[in-house]
């Protein structure tokens, strides 16, 4: 072949909907290498069906949403899981509190994290290790309370050698996640 040749895909017949494409190539000899491509692949596979192509590509974005389903629902770090209790409509517009118990296993972070309103929290059992960025590190056991600020941005680790159980209350903008990841340090 001569010169440069630009090749690109067009729809195989006046029905576009109909799916299929060909390979075309924009240069000298157009009709000859045409030819020749659809000689040497054949007609199954110089076509490509836009029905396949719609299912692999539903298939792709269902695993990807599926994955980040799952990855915000339990979005959570190992040996740290929240169950929410109740979730109900404040008499402050555009507010909700969310009422969840948090467990933390052995060594077990909750990560760094916000939330988009205040967090109200009483420890039922267990021993954490409750860190809010600017503040001094907190040592909480059974039985103790504590506030949570909006926005800020802390970690809770059970140092004990049980599992840590907690009790609390987000009193958050209604319709924003409960918590948010941040990067660690």
């Amino acid at each position: 072949m001569e010169g440069n040749h630009v090749s690109w895909l067009y729809p195989a017949d006046a029905n576009a909907t109909q799916g299929r494409w060909r390979l075309n190539t924009l240069g000298h000899r157009h009709d000859n290498v045409h030819a020749g491509i659809e000689r040497r692949l054949g007609d199954n596979h110089a076509t490509y069906s836009s029905q396949e192509t719609i299912v692999k590509t539903s298939v792709v974005v269902l695993v990807l949403t599926l994955t980040a389903v799952a990855a915000g629902v339990s979005g959570q770090q190992p040996g740290f899981k929240r169950t929410v209790l109740q979730q109900v409509d404040l008499s402050v517009p555009g507010r909700e509190a969310v009422t969840a118990v948090a467990e933390l296993q052995p060594g077990a972070a909750a990560g760094r994290h916000t939330h988009p309103g205040e967090e109200i929290g009483y420890v039922i059992e267990g021993t954490l290790l409750v860190e809010i960025d600017g503040k001094p590190p907190m040592t909480l056991t059974g039985g103790k309370a504590f506030l949570i600020p909006a926005g800020a941005i802390h970690n809770a680790t059970n140092k004990g050698s049980g599992a840590a159980r907690v009790l609390a209350t987000y009193v958050i903008e209604k319709g924003k996640p409960v918590a948010t990841p941040v990067a660690t340090k």
